[in-house]
């Protein structure tokens, strides 16, 4: 089971459980009515639908209709709680458009069901955490008894899509390419489903959310955070320019013997930095950072097989091999794991802890040749890794002081892209 942040959320209530200017939007909040207007509608619902105490909620047979978000999502991440009282059926549908009769015409579904009084199988693919009538959920689901709460979430990021029910992850699918081109998979998925019948059903490159109302729908949602992924964050500053090294300097200590340039290591192509790997060594920012939020894609070479990398955090001290830091791993199969180099003060799980080594939690990279996405948060005493959306690292006690991040060259080819930082306060 993985921790994710919105298992906090209840205990803090209202609070904002994330880390500031990480782009999360309270859509369940005092101003909520302000943030969602009923489908096919100017405004939001004058009936059915009550925002108090908190909590988002509709009432069977109050007529409110389907609402959807004035905003439009593209990729996107929902963290929700939510309650079903009997028999009740809803759902959260994503990029969904007005251009057909009904919110579902245009957009896929995270199922919300209470599927003990219904009477489905957990794993029904009309069950709750199902992509609805695409994608059943994954066995070992787990739901609250009916009337408790329940924590879902939704990742949508670089074609990756994920639901999660209660910290377990219960569908998993690539509908589009690095490019956004529709997989074999999602196109055959939409073909055998109702939706075939719908023009550009799960297509849309962008559009609103949308919370279901059935009729007979009883449900309350709280806590309902959503966060564009797609877009630049406030403050957001692009560390590579995908061009040449502007804002960093290479650190080769075997280049000059070499003959080499230490610069010479790095490349451009195509807008994506190319480590060589070899000499080994490193890149870092010439820059410092204290606080930040540091996202960035990275990749191997399928050809040239699976290899070793990492990204260092708060590098500070003399220029060596390896230099004072936080490492976060991305060797092929260990990305997520830390690395204390050099005795940096933190703290981690010691259950996962070996010498200078705490393994992760579980495995979220994808297959060899593909795009992976790391988003570090680095906030005072705290550390977290996220790989491909799924925290699989955390270190606390994490001495705070200004540092440079560094790239590795750690003997294999490796490509970085779409390095981007957030700086916290």
């Amino acid at each position: 089971m993985l921790t994710i942040a919105v298992l906090a959320i209840a205990a803090l209530g209202q609070t904002d459980p994330f880390p500031p200017a990480s782009g999360w939007t309270l859509y369940s909040g005092p101003n909520a009515s302000t943030l969602w207007h009923g489908y096919r509608q100017k405004a939001f619902p004058a009936k059915g639908w009550t925002v108090a105490g908190g909590e988002l909620r509709v009432a069977k047979g109050g007529g409110g209709g389907d609402i959807l978000t004035n905003a439009m999502f593209g990729d996107f991440e929902a963290a929700f709680e939510f309650k079903l009282g009997e028999k009740s059926n809803s759902g959260i549908i994503w990029r969904v458009t007005e251009k057909h009769d009904a919110s579902w015409q245009t957009g896929p579904e995270y199922q919300l069901l209470e599927d003990a009084t219904y009477g489905v199988s957990s794993t029904d693919g009309h069950s709750c955490g199902a992509l609805y009538d695409l994608a059943p959920p994954a066995t070992g689901k787990v739901m609250k008894p009916v009337g408790e709460w329940n924590e879902g979430r939704i990742y949508l990021r670089n074609g990756l899509l994920q639901h999660w029910l209660n910290g377990v992850k219960v569908v998993e699918m690539t509908i589009a390419d690095a490019n956004g081109t529709p997989t074999k998979a999602w196109l055959d998925a939409i073909a055998g489903s109702k939706f075939k019948a719908y023009e550009g059903f799960g297509l849309q490159p962008r559009g609103g959310i949308a919370v279901q109302d059935h009729g007979d729908t009883d449900l309350a949602l709280r806590n309902f955070f959503l966060r564009d992924l797609g877009t630049a964050r406030t403050g957001e500053v692009a560390l590579f320019n995908g061009h040449d090294l502007t804002g960093w300097k290479a650190v080769v200590p075997e280049a000059a013997a070499k003959g080499l340039a230490p610069e010479s290591v790095w490349s451009v192509r195509d807008g994506v930095l190319v480590c060589a790997g070899n000499p080994v060594g490193y890149i870092r920012t010439t820059a410092t950072y204290t606080n930040f939020i540091l996202r960035l894609q990275w990749r191997f070479d399928p050809a040239k097989g699976a290899g070793n990398s990492g990204v260092l955090l708060r590098m500070m001290g003399e220029d060596k091999v390896w230099p004072k830091s936080v490492e976060a791993q991305l060797h092929s199969g260990n990305a997520g794991d830390f690395w204390n180099i050099d005795e940096f003060p933190m703290t981690t799980d010691p259950s996962r802890t070996k010498g200078r080594n705490t393994k992760k939690t579980h495995g979220a990279e994808r297959p060899l040749g593909e795009w992976n996405e790391y988003e570090i948060i680095v906030n005072k005493g705290d550390v977290i890794l996220k790989v491909n959306g799924e925290e699989l690292n955390r270190a606390t006690g994490v001495a705070e002081v200004p540092g440079h991040l560094c790239l590795q060259s750690e003997g294999a080819e490796i490509h970085f892209r779409d390095i981007r930082l957030v700086p916290l306060p």
